[in-house]
């Protein structure tokens, strides 16, 4: 029966490193910078064509540690966010390590995030994700790293945080990963 239990936990990670690559491989196709033609050089303002896209697996990380912490360990969140901080030239570590962080934040807290609604579940992971980003910008300027422009980065939280839902109703409706009710248990018996 353990047999049964570590091959679904390997199923599941299998199933984030997929999502992984699938969202990696929109982020290399040449999609961005369509509707480029018509800005002015030296335009700063936003538009469709310029808006950054959200930070899809840090949603993904958030609501699926929200919802099944036990099927997605710390190791392999703080190994693919490294391996994204490289292949987006980020600088390595700080990212994952933030990422990481609040991760084990909301694993700590579990028991008590099974009790919250949607909403309040929403007004934290949002909170959480402001603090993330403004931690991040602040070790960026500590060590005088070039940044995004504050507006172009502000307008990726506010894609995250905005995406944030439909990853959840994805997780819950689509791989069926939904918060255990309390004192829930699975089909062997151990408690959820």
């Amino acid at each position: 029966m353990a047999e049964r239990s570590l091959s679904s936990r390997l199923w599941y990670v299998a199933l984030f490193l997929g999502i992984g690559a699938l969202i990696w491989l929109f982020r290399l196709l040449p999609l961005q910078g369509l509707g480029d033609a018509s800005r002015v050089p030296g335009d700063t303002s936003l538009s469709l064509a310029t808006w950054p896209t959200p930070d899809l697996m840090l949603a993904l990380c958030l609501a699926w540690v929200v919802r099944r912490p036990d099927l997605l360990p710390a190791p392999l969140i703080a190994g693919y966010i490294f391996f994204e901080d490289i292949l987006m030239m980020r600088p390595p570590g700080l990212w994952a390590l933030i990422v990481l962080g609040a991760t084990e934040f909301l694993r700590q807290r579990n028991p008590t995030l099974r009790g919250l609604s949607f909403l309040l579940e929403y007004a934290l992971i949002a909170a959480l994700m402001l603090g993330m980003f403004l931690l991040n910008r602040m070790m960026l300027g500590i060590v005088m790293v070039p940044q995004a422009p504050l507006g172009l980065s502000l307008a990726q939280f506010v894609g995250t945080v905005a995406t944030y839902p439909l990853v959840a109703a994805g997780l819950h409706f689509g791989l069926s990963l939904r918060k255990p009710a309390t004192g829930e248990v699975d089909d062997l018996g151990q408690k959820l």
